[in-house]
């Protein structure tokens, strides 16, 4: 063995000292490692623990789908109820406007009040000895007018009609309802009612009128909920199509005399030119200012 290779033999624990050194290190670095590793996944557990916990807190303290949409739903009802309790009229002025209809369902009970709402038309039959049902699916004023004694469902009005017998009803009565129906709503709705009417049996769908401008500017513009306004004379060849043979239209809730155009006094003018000017502030009249509602009037 020469020199050279006595100094590499001297050298071999020296550099095995130093490569164990290295690993140690080495090794001591991937446990510190390890342990944080460890320590990281306990701490992943932990929150994992707190998330699952907290998941079943809110699941218990959080309405289940159909009590959530209950309680959205009685929301909305009470909020359209206080819309119509501002916009539309009182209780007493729904009562007076209504109570001409009465006569028309004498001897033709029962009737079924479609969309009965505050129930001022159910009360006006009870006084008159007509027995009534009304439908309503707005379920605030439905326990209001169960509360009045008034006999109220609520529900679907087209699914209540499809509920009676052929023939079972004297009368079907609807008030500023068909202007919130689709069309296929709308012609099913005049199609159930033929079918439940007996031979004598009446409808009446009152609605706002879209040919009075004020009407359709100040009242039906107004409901978010209208679906879309009805002319007379579209109201009247549905209800023809649907099978009636006696089908009328009537105007209802006239503008008052102040609120029209008033005509042109004659002091100072030549007669011709009077005649004109009257004649056109009638016209103007008949455009802005006709009746608000209608109601149509079918019979079989």
């Amino acid at each position: 063995m020469d020199a050279r290779d006595r100094i590499r033999v001297a050298q071999v624990p020296t550099e095995a000292h130093l490569v164990l050194e290295i690993f140690g290190q080495r090794l001591e670095a991937m446990g510190q490692k390890l342990e944080g590793l460890l320590a990281l996944r306990d701490r992943m557990e932990a929150v994992s623990e707190e998330v699952r916990a907290l998941r079943g807190s809110l699941e218990a303290h959080t309405p289940a789908p159909e009590v959530a949409a209950s309680a959205s739903r009685a929301a909305s009802d009470s909020a359209y109820t206080a819309f119509e309790n501002r916009f539309r009229g009182s209780r007493d002025e729904i009562r007076a406007r209504q109570r001409d209809y009465v006569p028309l369902f004498a001897g033709l009970a029962p009737v079924v009040d479609l969309g009965s709402g505050r129930g001022e038309f159910l009360e006006l039959l009870r006084v008159a000895g007509i027995a009534a049902r009304g439908v309503e699916d707005n379920a605030h004023v439905v326990r209001e007018c169960r509360e009045k004694g008034l006999d109220v469902v609520q529900g679907d009005l087209l699914e209540f009609l499809r509920g009676h017998e052929a023939g079972s009803l004297g009368g079907v009565f609807a008030a500023q309802v068909a202007e919130h129906l689709k069309p296929t709503v709308l012609t099913a709705l005049l199609a159930e009612s033929y079918r439940v009417l007996r031979g004598d049996g009446l409808l009446v769908l009152e609605t706002v009128n879209p040919a009075s401008a004020l009407a359709f500017h100040d009242v039906f513009i107004r409901d978010l909920t209208h679906e879309r306004p009805l002319h007379p004379e579209t109201l009247r060849f549905l209800a023809a199509a649907a099978g009636f043979s006696d089908v009328r239209v009537e105007m209802r809730s006239p503008v008052g005399a102040d609120v029209r155009l008033h005509l042109v006094p004659g002091a100072g003018l030549p007669p011709p030119v009077i005649q004109v000017l009257n004649e056109n502030v009638e016209r103007l009249n008949a455009l802005l200012f006709a009746p608000l509602d209608y109601a149509l009037l079918a019979r079989r």
